[in-house]
């Protein structure tokens, strides 16, 4: 049976082996680090790692002031606080000036469950992708949260990376060649492509598996980078498949969907479907029936392809 591991756990495990590599790197939490996992960066490294309480605006420019000194600062906290709470100070502390800030964000989508709408990141990834300058991540299980950890922290410029709470099913499991901007491709096909990332991927395996039992081969992408986009795997996916369906668990409006969509349009339309959020905050509830209510299960994503199929 597949081990579950949550990618912030992964996250934190990381950070501490940086951390013992690299002198400049320095750890900013608000109030969060059991949830974000930066309490194992804490317990080593005591006089690198800033408690901030809560007051997430105060952690970012904090974190700004530290990049100005050269320092590498990875500010964490929950995915909604990172960005709602802290949206002027990531636009004018951070992405303005271009300064080496990383901003790793917990609990993001409705994954998060119980907590509730107070708590669910569904907006994150599109206000993230909106301030220039900024590279947005967002992973899928433990093993890609590890390299997009290093890859962030050798990266040179804002980077916003997206961790999920639950443990999740492994999708790589011989590591993962993780390259900023540069998409997977997980599986082939000839008939359509999925394109997905974070926790909505191993959903994106599973469609791909009930529909080649139907005899439809699917093509299936991880795009764990939103920003900047691998255009050229988009426009690769559309010439070859001729459709594209998006799976992400974030709202429709300003995600994954709309990028991918934004690049069809551009530079080679097909029929396109998307999986995401319907404009609506979701309710309290455990993970699985939160993303079963709001269809973001493999059988929607397995819809969406035969109902993408039928355009070609």
């Amino acid at each position: 049976m597949t081990e579950l591991v949550s990618t912030r756990e992964a996250y934190g495990q990381t950070l501490l082996q940086l951390g013992r590599e690299n002198k400049d790197i320095v750890v900013l939490d608000a109030d969060l680090s059991s949830s974000t996992k930066t309490r194992l960066f804490a317990a080593e490294f005591p006089q690198r790692h800033f408690e901030m309480g809560i007051a997430e605006a105060n952690m970012i420019g904090t974190a700004a002031g530290l990049a100005t000194c050269g320092k590498i600062p990875f500010a964490s906290t929950f995915a909604v606080f990172a960005t709602c709470r802290a949206f002027d100070q990531l636009r004018m502390s951070v992405a303005y000036p271009h300064l080496n800030v990383k901003v790793v964000a917990a609990h993001g989508g409705i994954s998060v469950g119980e907590d509730g709408a107070s708590h669910h990141a569904i907006e994150d990834v599109a206000l993230a992708c909106a301030l220039p300058n900024f590279t947005v991540l967002v992973v899928a299980d433990a093993a890609e949260a590890r390299e997009a950890v290093r890859a962030a922290a050798e990266h040179v410029g804002p980077v916003y990376l997206r961790l999920s709470r639950p443990a999740v099913p492994a999708v790589y499991h011989e590591g993962c060649d993780f390259v900023i901007g540069k998409a997977i491709r997980l599986r082939d096909g000839k008939d359509a492509t999925i394109i997905a990332n974070g926790l909505m991927l191993s959903r994106a395996l599973e469609a791909a598996d009930l529909l080649s039992e139907e005899g439809i081969s699917t093509r299936v992408l991880d795009m764990h980078t939103v920003k900047p986009l691998d255009t050229e795997a988009v426009r690769e996916a559309a010439a070859d498949t001729g459709a594209i369906v998006t799976a992400e668990e974030h709202l429709l409006h300003g995600g994954l969907g709309s990028v991918v969509a934004q690049t069809v349009a551009e530079h080679r339309p097909v029929p396109l479907r998307f999986v995401a959020i319907r404009d609506r905050y979701a309710r309290s509830g455990k993970p699985d029936e939160l993303l079963e209510m709001y269809g973001l299960t493999s059988r929607d994503i397995a819809s969406a392809v035969r109902e993408v199929l039928k355009e070609k």
